[in-house]
């Protein structure tokens, strides 16, 4: 699992960049994105990111990106709404 964090100042880019991580990901929190990782989607991020993004960046901005491993996975801890990110909902 990746853990995509970024604080982007114009709201142009922002959004553009919220849109790209949506096709890989869910959404954590505002600027926190959850991805199923993989080299390969890894891989895909980081050209997109240095082709399309990186050259409109301000010297303010950031993304961060980190890996999780599985074992790494069962050692985040979760309160109020984030308690149910993990669960599936069964609705009949």
């Amino acid at each position: 699992m990746l853990i995509v964090s970024y604080d982007i100042s114009n709201d142009k880019v922002r959004t553009k960049f919220s849109k790209f991580l949506k096709k890989y990901g869910r959404r954590l929190q505002y600027s926190v994105f959850e991805i199923k990782n993989s080299q390969r989607i890894l891989d895909l991020i980081l050209v997109e990111v240095e082709k399309i993004f990186a050259k409109s960046f301000q010297n303010t901005d950031s993304i961060l990106i980190f890996g999780m491993c599985e074992g790494c996975k069962k050692k985040v801890i979760r309160y109020g709404y984030a308690v149910n990110e993990e669960s599936d909902l069964l609705f009949m």
